[in-house]
């Protein structure tokens, strides 16, 4: 979470996106991108940058760029491959997606789980793909916004606006293309890279491990595996489409040309890269959320799952939700403030607010019951006085006389002292040599985690449990700081 909590896409390129008209379907081959299409990937980078943490800067920001642009080279466009603008996204979401006029983007979440430079190239010509098929134009509206609790806070208030407070950002673009486009730019992305002299069959390694990657995050979340926000939800994966790929991959094998991975290159690329939440975005360890930069900490209560984004944080159990985002108070008391907050999200008439101190921070608390369809809902706003300049509000819904515990998490906020924050460090990917008498357990134990250090490590590498190391060879851990 930054400092502010920033808007979405507006409603007009929204529209934008959806009415360009459909081209017919033809090969890409000599096509360049269209007037339109610049104009929206245009208008949509700098907002998106901002929904997804920014552009990365560095080695491994340079090296996606030029894989990317590499594969943009193998798709047929009459377009330049350095007119393809390739973007590495400081997120902690699994995803990558591509917008008209030649804007692919990737997370750095997504670049870690990979094992090798094929596998990179793979998901850069998938993208490269849906924008040479312009599939874009041709998806249909559904799917076209998510976010975390959106559907829940829409429903108290009928307000779009509610759905600006709850989605975390980081998922906040999903493209909703059909069976068939994700087929087709998998072959797209197939073809491009077995153009380009890599491995065809990392194609289904790829699919394989974001499967695996997605199964654990779900159960570690206790959710199902659609219900987990990613590349793999936006571009769904199941066995079927990964025997698919697999079987065309083999009509690849043993045609003239080199057949790399380029391994080593790749982990050079990504050792050291932020993992999970960057420090600077705050880390969520657990149900605890704190934040070095702003000096801030607070508690979910128990049972709740959080997701944090550059815009928020935002907590789900069941049916009850949070969302922790900031503002400017211009110049605004706090019951000003609480009120411009109620109105945002449709609550026309704000309701009383009561002032008090929570751990020494100036506290705003006000509520109001409402309908939901059939339910009574109740809803909370706490508004802190962080500092002259940024004020924080934490929102909280849950069904009518539900103890969601969330006084407990309103009392839990509070500054961290200069020793705290100086003592939060995120995780990072370190790329480590194997040494005589290590295995996948041993290893495993390095993983910074308290819970399925084992599942970690094998899907982060792409091994199984009974995977023999060999010395010398090169493995990814994650580790603090």
């Amino acid at each position: 979470m930054k400092k502010f909590l920033t808007s979405p896409l507006p409603a007009a390129l929204l529209a934008t996106l959806l009415v360009m008209p459909a081209c017919a379907p033809v090969s890409a081959q000599g096509r360049d991108f269209s007037a339109s299409e610049r104009q929206i990937g245009a208008e949509a980078h700098p907002q998106l940058l901002q929904q997804f943490g920014g552009a990365m800067q560095g080695k491994a920001a340079d090296y996606v760029k030029s894989v990317g642009q590499r594969i943009a080279g193998e798709s047929g466009m009459s377009a330049r491959p350095q007119d393809y603008t390739v973007t590495l996204l400081d997120s902690s979401a699994n995803n990558a997606f591509a917008l008209p006029g030649g804007y692919v983007y990737i997370t750095r979440q997504l670049l870690a789980l990979m094992n090798n430079e094929a596998e990179l190239a793979f998901v850069m010509g998938h993208e490269v793909g849906h924008v040479a098929a312009q599939h874009s134009q041709k998806r249909q509206s559904r799917g076209l916004l998510t976010g975390l609790g959106a559907a829940v806070l829409g429903a108290v208030t009928g307000s779009n606006l509610v759905g600006q407070l709850a989605n975390t950002g980081g998922q906040l673009l999903t493209l909703g293309y059909s069976r068939n486009q994700e087929r087709e730019a998998d072959s797209l992305g197939l073809r491009y890279l077995s153009q380009r002299g890599y491995d065809p069959m990392a194609s289904a390694t790829t699919l394989a491990a974001l499967g695996a990657q997605t199964a654990l995050e779900a159960r570690l979340a206790g959710q199902s595996a659609q219900s987990v926000p990613g590349w793999l939800s936006t571009h769904p994966a199941n066995v079927e489409r990964v025997d698919r790929i697999r079987k065309e991959a083999a009509t690849f094998i043993g045609r003239a040309g080199a057949r790399t991975t380029n391994r080593d290159t790749f982990l050079d690329a990504i050792d050291g890269l932020p993992y999970d939440d960057n420090a600077t975005q705050g880390i969520i360890e657990g149900a605890r959320f704190r934040h070095p930069g702003l000096r801030m900490q607070f508690q979910a209560p128990q049972g709740f799952t959080l997701a944090n984004s550059p815009t928020a944080v935002t907590g789900t159990r069941g049916s009850a939700r949070f969302q922790f985002g900031g503002g400017k108070p211009e110049g605004q008391s706090l019951a000003a403030y609480s009120a411009r907050v109620w109105a945002a999200v449709g609550q026309r008439q704000p309701p009383q607010v009561q002032i008090t101190r929570i751990n020494g921070i100036e506290t705003a608390l006000s509520a109001v019951r409402t309908q939901s369809g059939r339910q009574q809902v109740d809803a909370t706003l706490a508004v802190y006085r962080w500092g002259d300049d940024a004020w924080y509000q934490l929102l909280m819904l849950a069904p009518a006389g539900q103890d969601a515990g969330f006084q407990s998490l309103v009392n839990s906020v509070r500054r961290l002292t200069p020793a705290e924050a100086a003592a939060i460090k995120g995780h990072r990917v370190r790329v480590i040599t194997v040494q005589r008498g290590d295995t996948v357990r041993s290893l495993a134990a390095r993983m910074d985690y308290s819970d399925d250090q084992l599942a970690r490590f094998t899907i982060l590498n792409g091994i199984s449990q009974d995977t023999v190391l060999t010395p010398g060879s090169r493995v990814k851990i994650i580790t603090r700081g």
